[in-house]
């Protein structure tokens, strides 16, 4: 008896024990992104997608900053996953037609154009949501920008939201706000300043900030927190009663350029979102002291947007077997192969009078 009991209190011990390894063990190495991910699939997919952004920003200075939105505006909406890409069909409603970004996405165009580069390379190896990781980082560069190692090996979803996307951060939340928008998104303070400095380039719309110069919050007056000079610079780019869709640089100094001036606006108020200047004109507020570190500091500004912009291209990502890699980014590769479509081009939006900006 003694025989059988210690026998079994042996078998017991293995298997807790095995159990025990087993649950310190990865929970799948599927949901590892990796930098050298298509270096043997794809080797050349770097330098095929900065050809056809450097060629296209040539005749459109506008288009990195554009790209670069396009990442952010996906990966807050269920993950980065390429969701943002997909057009209305008979069983998705396209998260383009979202408020945040109906008549402001742009470059998704583009996206189609690199898609195409990659697919002809390497047929049926690269998602569009890494394209637009690379995009991003890619555009960032060409504007003079850091650099870093994008991780890569996401596929695309099957799916979009356009519910969540109604939440995608807008141009007259508070910081409480914006931090909440963030936090959600497992984004933390110096995230949120970090990231808001992809606002050093790209063009904004009139109609996003123009209660801020007649009547902001409904008080009958500018926003106190505008630089007189600049309030009246910006009243005559955009008229009261006007139609909005005039466009004005997100940065004064350096609109097409990527550095660290975005900060040195906020510090003499001439922030152009109300969201961009909350994070300096909020009373007490703790992003304060990180405008002015990355305002006196491009170096420290670049490594903390680097560092931010490889934790958000983390956020929900599908890897392994999880969704697919689509071989057209506007429609699933089931609804592809039923309409015939190869190449068909996003709506896109309306590029003469300029894209309207969320506060990413």
């Amino acid at each position: 008896m003694m025989s059988f009991l210690s026998s079994f209190m042996i078998k017991v011990v293995a298997l807790c024990y095995g159990v025990f390894m087993i649950g310190v063990l990865p929970l799948s190495s599927e949901a590892q992104l990796d930098p050298s991910f298509y270096n043997k699939t794809c080797p050349n997919v770097h330098s095929i997608v900065r050809e056809v952004i450097n060629n296209v920003s040539k005749t459109d200075p506008r288009m990195p900053a554009s790209l670069l939105r396009l990442h952010f505006h996906d990966c807050f909406v269920q993950g980065c996953d390429g969701s943002l890409l997909l057009n209305n069909t008979a069983t998705i409603v396209s998260e383009q037609q979202a408020r945040p970004n109906n008549n402001s996405i742009r470059g998704l165009n583009v996206v189609n154009q690199i898609k195409t580069a990659v697919e002809n390379a390497c047929p049926g190896i690269v998602s569009c949501a890494d394209i637009l990781a690379l995009g991003a980082e890619i555009s960032t560069v060409l504007a003079g920008g850091p650099d870093w190692k994008v991780e890569l090996g996401r596929r695309d979803s099957l799916t979009a939201n356009i519910t969540l996307a109604q939440n995608l951060p807008g141009p007259t939340l508070t910081l409480d706000q914006l931090k909440k928008r963030f936090s959600d998104q497992g984004l933390n303070t110096t995230d949120l300043v970090a990231l808001s400095g992809a606002h050093t380039f790209g063009r904004a719309r009139c109609v996003l900030f123009v209660g801020r110069l007649y009547n902001f919050s409904n008080t009958g007056n500018p926003d106190p927190t505008l630089n007189a000079t600049y309030l009246q610079t910006l009243r005559s780019v955009c008229p009261n009663g006007g139609p909005g869709s005039n466009v004005a640089n997100l940065d004064t100094t350096t609109p097409d350029t990527f550095d660290k001036n975005y900060y040195s606006n906020l510090q003499v108020h001439k922030g152009l979102l109300q969201s961009d200047q909350e994070l300096f004109s909020t009373s007490g507020a703790d992003t304060i002291s990180i405008v002015n570190n990355f305002s006196g500091d491009q170096n420290a500004f670049f490594e903390a947007f680097k560092a931010s912009m490889i934790k958000m291209g983390q956020i929900g990502v599908l890897t392994g077997s999880k969704g697919e890699i689509r071989k057209q980014c506007n429609f699933i590769n089931s609804q592809s192969a039923e309409l015939g479509l190869y190449n068909v081009a996003s709506k896109e939006s309306s590029e003469k009078d300029g894209g309207m900006v969320s506060s990413i």
